[in-house]
């Protein structure tokens, strides 16, 4: 299994060298920028599950760096760290999607919970959009359940040609595929005809 990687931001380059070798003592792929604007450059071309970024830092602040990150890859998780820590400014992170927010200088196990914690919750997630892409057929009869709208696995039951009419806005034609085909007319023409 692949290591998470996690984006770590902050103007404090001993804030990078610290928590950025915690992380990786964790076995975390971790990846450090500068600046808000180095981590936006990242957001281009790599992929984060995590990003934990410093709120007040020079002209592209942490809350712009999450709202950029959400923009680009809406299924990361951040966490916001900032030593001027006060309600609003933690309110304004959770209305930005933060999914947790930390005060600076913090216990490094209390940044390895807060980042197991956003991991885990981004996992279930995955899991959730994964079976939410999954339509459940019948072995036998081959009927369909549509869990739209439902507590999954309680949906109705229903032919696929009225699932495909009524869910998915497409008309069903019957014919045969060449397999089918070849055997169902077989049974009416057994053997060759002769060519004399």
């Amino acid at each position: 299994m692949r290591a998470y990687h996690i984006l770590l931001v902050d103007d404090d380059p001993l804030i990078l060298k610290t928590i950025g070798h915690a992380l990786k003592t964790e076995g975390y792929a971790v990846f450090t920028a500068i600046s808000g604007e180095a981590a936006m450059e990242y957001f281009e071309t790599t992929g984060f599950d995590l990003i934990i970024t410093d709120l007040v830092m020079g002209s592209v602040n942490g809350i712009a760096v999450l709202k950029k990150a959400k923009e680009i890859l809406p299924d990361t998780a951040a966490i916001i760290l900032t030593g001027f820590g006060d309600i609003s400014t933690a309110i304004e992170a959770l209305r930005s999607d933060a999914d947790d927010y930390l005060h600076k200088p913090c216990e490094v196990e209390e940044l390895l919970f807060k980042v197991s914690s956003c991991i885990g919750k981004l996992e279930a997630k995955r899991t959730l959009k994964l079976y939410e892409n999954i339509l459940s057929v019948c072995s036998v009869c081959k009927k369909v359940r549509d869990d739209t709208g439902k507590k999954p696995g309680s949906g109705e039951w229903m032919n696929p040609e009225t699932f495909l009419t009524e869910r998915a806005g497409v008309a069903p034609s019957h014919t045969y595929c060449p397999e089918c085909e070849e055997v169902s007319f077989s049974s009416f023409y057994p053997g060759e005809p002769d060519k004399d």
